[in-house]
């Protein structure tokens, strides 16, 4: 099922989310519907704070990503196939240089900035069938693990951009935030009502 994406301004992009056990409620369903979301979205990752739920779920597919000519080889190899949940996720340290990479945000239509992240991340997470994992990833994967990671510690990209871009931004936002865009995927504003 096809669930709208939570438009910025709404308080649930602000909470940090909390951890879920294995007897969570319908999960396979709910990992079912953001899948479907995300791709009906033209989305390469997704958090669950952005279907309006505060826990520490989001996922990421990077395949969109694999045929850029601009990518080395092994970066095509790294990202294509890269299908991913990640359950109380954990970055446990962030290392290399930082390097800018323009991003956008379902939740945040329209919208594009260059923010710099640091190139490598070791993370712990738990998979869909609540198996821990520990790893090392860097480059353009890191980076949209480290972007759906920020969703579910209540940051988004935009927190990111200096001042300056802030405030050239900010009209941009506020029509985000009161419905006054166009999107082709659905999406739930602040103070609309649910099931609209």
């Amino acid at each position: 099922m096809i669930l709208p994406i939570i438009a910025y301004g709404d308080p649930v992009l602000r909470k940090v989310a909390s951890n879920i056990d294995k007897d969570y409620p319908k999960l396979n369903d709910l990992l079912a519907n953001m899948w479907e979301t995300m791709y009906n979205a033209n989305g390469v990752g997704l958090a669950a704070p952005q279907i309006g739920l505060a826990i520490r779920i989001f996922l990421v597919d990077t395949e969109p990503f694999a045929d850029d000519e601009e990518l080395s080889t092994d970066e095509q190899q790294q990202l294509k196939g890269f299908k991913q949940v990640f359950i109380n996720a954990k970055i446990e340290e962030e290392t290399g240089e930082e390097w800018p990479f323009n991003e956008g945000c379902l939740s945040i239509p329209d919208v594009r900035e260059d923010v710099n992240r640091k190139d490598t991340i070791k993370i712990t997470y738990l998979d869909e069938n609540f198996k821990k994992h520990t790893k090392t990833y860097d480059g353009l994967l890191a980076r949209v693990i480290q972007h759906e990671y920020d969703h579910i510690e209540g940051v988004l990209f935009t927190d990111k951009l200096s001042s300056l871009k802030k405030r050239l931004i900010k009209g941009r936002l506020t029509n985000i935030s009161k419905g006054k865009i166009n999107v082709d995927y659905r999406m739930r504003f602040p103070n609309q009502k649910k099931g609209r």
